[in-house]
C-alpha cells in the first residue's frame, strides 16, 4: 500500500483537534507518531513525520554554517522555525492543531476539512481553499498543454517532428 496518499474529509472540534483516518494513523505507524505540523505558502498545512520534516528543512550542521553567511539561509530559518511545530497523535488518534495555525489555514472550529495525501505526509486544507488550489493546478495544466502543443507545433503551425 502506498502510504500518504488519497483524498478524506475529516471535521475538527472546537479545541481545534482533528479525528484522522485509521488510513493516516497507519501511515505515521509506519513513519513515527510524532508528526511535524507546517505552515504552507499556499495556504494549507502540512503534516510530516518528523524524519520527513528535518529531510525538507536540511541538517542543523548545514544551517548553523549557514546563518552566518547567508541571508536567505537566515529567511529560510525564519519561515521553517516559526512556521513549523511539533505535535502528536494521542491515543484515540486525534492531533491538535494549534490556533495561530488553525488561523493561517483559514481552518474553522466544528467544521469539516479536506485532507490530502502528498506522498510524504498529508495537508489539511480548508473547503474553500481546497477548491481554489484545484482550480489553479487545472488552469496551469491547461496553459501548460496548450505551450506544449503551440511548441509543438511551432511558429507556423505545422508540425516540426
Amino acid at each position: 500500500m502506498i502510504p500518504f496518499c488519497g483524498f478524506d474529509r475529516c471535521s475538527m472540534d472546537a479545541n481545534g483537534r482533528v479525528k484522522l483516518s485509521p488510513k493516516v494513523l497507519a501511515d505515521f505507524g509506519l513513519t513515527g507518531p510524532d508528526p511535524v505540523i507546517h505552515c504552507l505558502p499556499e495556504g494549507a498545512l502540512g503534516i510530516y513525520p518528523e524524519k520527513t520534516f528535518l529531510e525538507m528543512r536540511g541538517t542543523e550542521e548545514h544551517s548553523a554554517r549557514m546563518a552566518g553567511a547567508s541571508f536567505i539561509a537566515r529567511r529560510t530559518m525564519r519561515r521553517f522555525g516559526a512556521m513549523s511545530t511539533s505535535a502528536s497523535i494521542s491515543a484515540q488518534g486525534r492531533l491538535t492543531i494549534p490556533s495561530f495555525f488553525r488561523e493561517y489555514a483559514g481552518l474553522k472550529e466544528n467544521s469539516d476539512l479536506i485532507v490530502v495525501g502528498v506522498e510524504i505526509g498529508i495537508e489539511l486544507w480548508s473547503p474553500a481553499r481546497w477548491a481554489e488550489e484545484q482550480k489553479r493546478i487545472h488552469e496551469h495544466m491547461i496553459e501548460k498543454d496548450r505551450r506544449e502543443m503551440d511548441a509543438d507545433l511551432g511558429e507556423n503551425g505545422s508540425r516540426s517532428i
